[in-house]
């Protein structure tokens, strides 16, 4: 049985008013690398591949290292940064966690 003091939230997809811990339970979200290692926002990880930057001109190769990640909206994107392009945003199926 839910505690006394706890909050609930109103789930529009049920109907229901339900705890709010676990509505986060449910909607707690995984990013994962290429071999399935969670991601969080601060990693650093590594490129599998090569990858040809649109826009850039430029490609970065295999093992380069990306530091300071930062997960977006998407599952399967990353934000990061590289010493020479900014603003690059890769898929999760290109990098692993390093």
């Amino acid at each position: 049985m839910a505690a006394e003091d706890e909050e609930y939230v109103y789930d529009e997809a049920t109907g229901e008013w339900r705890p709010a811990s676990e509505l986060a339970a449910e909607t707690a979200r995984v990013v994962r690398d290429s071999a399935g290692n969670a991601l969080a926002d601060g990693d650093s990880v590594v490129l599998v591949k090569d990858l040809k930057v649109k826009g850039a001109g430029q490609t970065l190769k295999q093992g380069t290292v990306i530091r300071s990640i930062r997960l977006t909206d998407s599952d399967e994107e990353i934000d990061c940064r590289h010493d020479t392009i900014r603003g690059l945003v890769l898929r999760t199926e290109f990098v692993r966690k390093r």
